[in-house]
């Protein structure tokens, strides 16, 4: 009963009353952040990018530190319009900072939660979540609420990695130990790791009536690629949020985590070392 009252994703409401959360599984510390600001819309937002056209309104959910957010601002043009959408404060002024030290001035910024947005029914031509809906407690009570926010013709866009996808070589037990702690702490949060696959789904039980679904991998398999994404998973792992709810919650100890970062370097190091990962991708509409 426990689980029933902490949520119930298809009514977008908890059993108890409660309106949904989204909790961020990483959190934002410098080693999830590092990540982050290395995204740009070509890497992570390829499908969308033929759907953009100058002057249009645009709404970026879940925008980070902003990277991706000013390649779609510069798309849009100076005569259109980007607001630019987190749960962190914090965070936020580091995207306001590297957006204006691209020089745009169509953007503005907003702490704002998926689920209860602040804009008008039909607001924006092009509404947009990259690796966000993974992290929420009501996925289609979310792309509801995107929904409701696009206006006619308009797109809703969502991006979503798998980690069920995840695959690498060589065998390494610490990274499958990992693995399945990350996804422990991410459903302990009430998200949804495995999200890629369900986006079509999710997206039609939330009354888009058509919806275009796609993937793209990431793959991590060059030297330098290989040791940027070790090191900066082996960080995450014993120095942010996920590492620290994982000792909380009493899945995993302070030495399991540094035996998880060893094997991340030991990945790496490996000189037929192989990652990819799997990203659900939909386009919809109507």
């Amino acid at each position: 009963m426990a689980e029933e009252a902490r949520r119930d994703t298809r009514r977008g409401t908890s059993m108890t009353g409660q309106q949904p959360a989204a909790v961020y599984t990483h959190g934002h510390q410098e080693a999830v952040l590092r990540s982050h600001r290395s995204r740009t819309a070509a890497d992570s937002a390829a499908y969308l990018l033929p759907e953009l056209r100058p002057g249009q309104a645009l709404l970026d959910i879940g925008c980070g530190p902003g990277t991706i957010t000013a390649d779609l601002a510069e798309l849009v043009g100076p005569q259109g319009r980007v607001v630019a959408v987190d749960t962190s404060a914090e965070v936020l002024a580091q995207a306001a900072e590297y957006v204006a030290g691209r020089g745009l001035s169509n953007v503005e910024f907003a702490c704002a939660d998926v689920h209860r947005l602040p804009y008008r029914d039909g607001e924006f031509d092009v509404v947009h979540a990259h690796q966000t809906l993974q992290h929420v407690t009501d996925p289609v009570g979310a792309l509801r609420e995107m929904r409701r926010v696009t206006a006619p013709g308009g797109v809703v866009a969502a991006r979503d990695v798998d980690y069920a996808t995840m695959t690498w070589y060589p065998e390494t037990p610490s990274l499958e130990r990992w693995l399945e702690l990350y996804r422990q702490v991410a459903r302990g949060n009430g998200g949804e790791p495995d999200a890629g696959r369900r986006l079509l789904a999710w997206a039609r039980e939330a009354g888009f009536t058509e919806v275009e679904a796609s993937a793209t991998t990431w793959t991590f398999a060059t030297p330098d690629r290989r040791a940027w994404w070790a090191a900066m998973w082996a960080d995450r792992t014993t120095g942010t949020a996920f590492g620290r709810t994982a000792v909380e919650r009493g899945l995993a100890e302070g030495e399991e985590l540094e035996r998880i970062a060893d094997g991340w370097r030991e990945w790496a190091a490996a000189g037929d070392g192989w990652f990819s990962m799997l990203h659900g991708e939909v386009l919809a509409r109507g």
